[in-house]
């Protein structure tokens, strides 16, 4: 373990903060003197000061900013409510305060654990807000959880999963984007294997490493090309005095986002560069888009050790899913069980994280579904973070997800009646969970890991397939 990575970072991100503090005083300053702040003088100072404030990283997550949303041409406002938590994460569900009639298909958004919050999640939750009912797993950062409340691991992120869908109750539909896809997976699977009566309606699994054999990237070579003792060695840290999770191991945040800008470092520093000659030649719109995306890209969160080293090792060096090696609390994870749950798999075609094929081997491992119930989607001209986020997730891939929601959605008992009823803030039971299984962290995890990734770039079909 690296005892001194994760102190070194938080001394050096401590000396920054009068920096920025001051920079963000300096712009404030400058909203109040408008006879300045719209000369060239003023335009170049508060460009400079953008950088400064932006030189750092936030470990709390963003606010979704969900407060209204367009159904059938009128506008509802948004609640946002905690409906249930355990120490590692918050089940969020975005509530219309104007319930539509009839009652919309209820959908979990599995977001990944990779470094970075739910919230980069947002614009795959707000296009799916007007024609569902949307909860969210909004996983909390280690670095914030007490060592008192236990480990968390590949087993345990699989039964939050399980047990989110039964608290929120039968008949729900699962997408779960890169990461989770393979916690997904196993979680209906031993649904299915239990008889397990909130079985998914439906499940959506985009661009995921459920099988990275199959055309292998730059990142699967990477996570294959150590032995997962030198990523112990060398990624894992323990976070320092001063915080709630203090001397809890994890694999740190900074660590994950420094992968991912070595691997795009040019394009970044672009982006930076036209953020400031943007705003210096008073074009702010152009300045503004670009700033905000960085601050959700600088918005980092740590994962567990244990999360971590099992997603490198077991989906990354040993294959265990695909391979029918794959144990979760001791349970064998068998896919051909689920017989219920109807599956759709998306890829993109330029997705140099997790490429073409990774994600569509769930196909083959859903042996025993029956064929109207498999739908395959590779979407042209996109790579990972295009598979849900941009005009082409809105225009191309979310109309196909949409589809397969509704066209499994249990229309012969009401919403209403088969759900159970949940209580904001109550605890989630989580099941005991036994020893350290696989994990499946997405190929942006296993990146960083090497220095490489890809989970999000600056601002800047094959045929839809049914099988």
């Amino acid at each position: 373990m690296n005892l001194f990575a994760y102190p070194a970072y938080q001394a050096f991100a401590d000396l920054m903060l009068p920096a920025r503090h001051g920079a963000a005083l300096i712009n404030r300053s400058l909203d109040a003197w408008p006879a300045f702040n719209d000369t060239p003088q003023g335009r170049s100072l508060r460009a400079s000061c953008d950088l400064i404030t932006l030189a750092g990283l936030t470990h709390s997550r963003p606010p979704f900013a969900l407060d209204e949303i367009e159904v059938d041409g009128k506008p509802v406002n948004i609640v946002e409510e905690v409906a249930a938590h355990t120490p590692f994460c918050s089940l969020l569900h975005f509530r219309k305060e104007t319930a539509p009639s009839p009652a919309q298909p209820r959908v979990l958004v599995i977001a990944p654990m990779s470094g970075h919050f739910a919230t980069l999640l947002r614009g795959t939750v707000k296009t799916m807000l007007a024609e569902h009912d949307v909860y969210i797993t909004d996983w909390h950062n280690p670095r914030d959880v007490p060592l008192s409340q236990g480990r968390f691991g590949f087993d345990e992120f699989v039964q939050h999963v399980i047990d989110f869908t039964a608290k929120i109750g039968p008949g729900t539909h699962l997408l779960a984007v890169c990461q989770p896809t393979v916690a997904a997976l196993a979680a209906v699977a031993l649904m299915a294997a239990d008889d397990h009566p909130a079985q998914p309606a439906s499940m959506t699994l985009m661009a995921g490493p459920l099988d990275t054999r199959i055309n292998p990237t730059k990142v699967n070579a990477l996570a294959k090309s150590k032995p997962i003792e030198w990523f112990e060695r060398n990624l894992i840290s323990a976070v320092p005095f001063g915080f709630a999770g203090a001397h809890r191991r994890v694999y740190p945040g900074f660590v994950q986002l420094n992968a991912f800008m070595a691997m795009n470092l040019g394009r970044h520093l672009d982006s930076f560069e036209t953020m400031y000659y943007e705003r210096a030649k008073g074009d702010p719109a152009k300045a503004d888009t670009i700033r905000v995306f960085y601050e959700e890209y600088f918005a980092t969160m740590d994962l567990t050790a244990d999360f971590y080293l099992e997603t490198v090792e077991t989906v990354f060096q040993r294959h265990a899913l695909p391979l029918h090696e794959l144990e979760v609390g001791g349970r064998l994870i068998e896919p051909s069980k689920i017989r219920r749950t109807a599956l759709l798999t998306v890829e993109g075609e330029k997705d140099d994280i997790c490429a073409v094929g990774q994600t569509l081997a769930a196909q083959d491992m859903c042996d025993k579904l029956r064929p109207y119930l498999k739908t395959h989607h590779v979407q042209t001209g996109v790579g990972h973070y295009g598979v849900f986020n941009g005009h082409r997730w809105e225009r191309h891939i979310y109309p196909r997800v949409r589809a397969v929601i509704y066209d499994n959605e249990p229309r012969a008992v009401a919403v209403s009646s088969r759900a159970q009823a949940i209580k904001p803030g109550v605890p989630v039971a989580l099941a005991p969970i036994a020893a350290p299984a696989a994990s499946a962290v997405t190929a942006d995890v296993a990146a960083a890991s090497a220095t490489t990734g890809e989970a999000l770039a600056p601002p800047r079909s094959r045929p839809h397939v049914t099988r």
